[in-house]
Order: structure tokens, then sequence, then C-alpha cells
């Protein structure tokens, strides 16, 4: 293979990828070279925009566009509801199965996850919607992992003083699962079937 400067540090970049290794990350290359007009040049302008747009909202974690966030937007039809997951793909997974029309909280990590404190994850920033947005009920969707339980019992003690509703997903989630990993039958058994954790639940 050529030595291209260029196309090497591409090639370690792409390689960081999910699920992707140095055969793919070429195949990649080569196909977006092949097609600069359609895929490359488009892509490369589409990347630009993503950097310079596109940021994690500091109020509840999802992405926003510059200082727009559909998720923390209050005039769209929701239900007064906050979903809290571990990460962006978990939003994803949940809203594409049309499941849940509420919001979304998403702490972007869990306790002892890879580092993680909890003052690294914005449950603060979630008890203060909750009280600022006099929200009826948030359902725990942490995943089925001992981080993702431990998580999940520290926002229960941490919304306690609120005295909101608080659910988490049934039980039928498998040992270890993880959210954005579940089939759209899964997801809606677990929400549909959600257990309150406090007696305001009942």
């Amino acid at each position: 293979m050529q030595k291209i400067d260029e196309i090497e540090n591409l090639i370690k970049i792409i390689s960081k990828l999910p699920g992707l290794g140095p055969k793919s990350a070429k195949r990649i290359i080569l196909k977006m070279i092949s097609s600069r007009e359609e895929l490359l040049k488009p892509m490369a302008k589409v990347l630009v925009d993503v950097y310079k747009n596109i940021y994690r909202c500091n109020v509840c974690g999802s992405l926003r566009s510059n200082n727009l966030c559909s998720n923390c937007d209050q005039s769209s039809k929701k239900s007064n509801k906050i979903c809290v997951v571990e990460s962006i793909a978990d939003q994803w997974s949940i809203e594409s199965s049309n499941i849940f029309d509420g919001y979304f909280h998403i702490l972007g990590g869990t306790i002892n996850s890879s580092g993680q404190k909890k003052e690294d994850l914005l449950i603060s920033s979630l008890v203060k919607r909750v009280k600022d947005q006099k929200i009826d009920e948030v359902i725990i969707a942490t995943s089925a992992t001992v981080e993702g339980q431990t998580t999940a019992y520290y926002i229960q003690e941490s919304l306690n003083e609120t005295k909101v509703k608080i659910s988490k997903l049934a039980q039928g989630l498998p040992v270890g699962g993880e959210i954005e990993n579940l089939d759209d039958g899964t997801l809606y058994s677990a929400f549909k079937n959600r257990a309150g954790l406090n007696s305001d639940s009942n």
C-alpha cells in the first residue's frame, strides 16, 4: 500500500470508531476518494458544521445545535415526565421505538464507570429540572449492570426531597443489558411494566 500521510492519518482516525478496524477504515476511505463529489466533499462540509455547531447541553445532557436544545424545549408537546438514561445512544434507542414522549436526561455515564464520579454526572441538574419544570414522574432507565443499579439508587436518593414520583424500568431487562442494545419489544415491556420506587408511585 502507498504511504501517503493524509491517508495514513485518516485510517488511524477512522479505525478508532466503534466496530471499525484498519481494514474497514481502508475500504471506507477508498470509497470516499473514488466518490469525491458525491461523498468526500459533502462529508467534509458536514463534519465541519457538526464540529462548529453541535454541543452537549449542560442542562439535560442531550445534543443541541448552537443554543437550541429540542429536548429542553418546553413548548413542544410532551408528557411531563423525564426519562433518565446513561448515554445519548440510549436516548436515541428509546426515541426510535416511540415508546416515550416525555423529556430525556442524559447522565453521561454511570458512577464508577471509567473513573466516573457522582460529581461528573448531571444529577444536580436533574434535581433542578424536576423542581423548575414541576415534573410529574422521573423514569430511571439505567442499564441492568452493577454500575447502572448503583447510579439508579443514587438518583433516587437525590430526588427524595422533591417528592416527585420515581419509577424504574421493569426487571425484565436482561442482567448486564444495556439500553441501546435492547429491541423495541423489550423496551416497550420494560416501560409499560415499570415499577414505582417511592410511596408516591402507588
